[in-house]
């Protein structure tokens, strides 16, 4: 049984994942998907790269993510997802990359500036 490891980024979120063919049981951090993503449509995201190829149910998924929020999380185990599936299966690329789930998003947060209350804000002008 071959264990097929990748990793995903999303913001600062960082998904490790370990794959390998099972009953379709995904397991992040020690706990069940169900437990861990309250939102079904953070379940509905993390399953999308199963449900292009026709792969659901077809593999076990033990996953290690930190960093960011739960929804940049949730993006960051379908990428590694989508790239693990790329690596078990060349045919599978076509597919997942026509529905972008092989593209990092590079949206990141933008640093503060000094001389700036945020990033681009400046404190308030008074004219007087």
């Amino acid at each position: 049984m071959e264990i097929t490891n990748t990793s995903g980024r999303r913001k600062t979120s960082v998904a490790r994942i370990y794959m390998q063919a099972g009953q379709g049981n995904i397991t992040i951090n020690d706990r069940d998907m169900k437990s861990y993503f309250s939102n079904e449509l953070l379940e509905t995201i993390v399953n999308q790269p199963f449900a292009t190829v026709d792969a659901v149910g077809k593999y076990d998924v033990q996953v290690n993510v930190h960093g960011g929020g739960i929804a940049a999380q949730a993006e960051a185990i379908r990428l590694a997802i989508s790239k693990a599936l790329v690596e078990e299966n060349a045919e599978a690329r076509p597919a997942l990359k026509k529905e972008g789930f092989l593209t990092r998003d590079p949206r990141m947060v933008e640093r503060k500036k000094p001389g700036r209350r945020k990033a681009r804000r400046s404190f308030q002008f008074s004219k007087r």
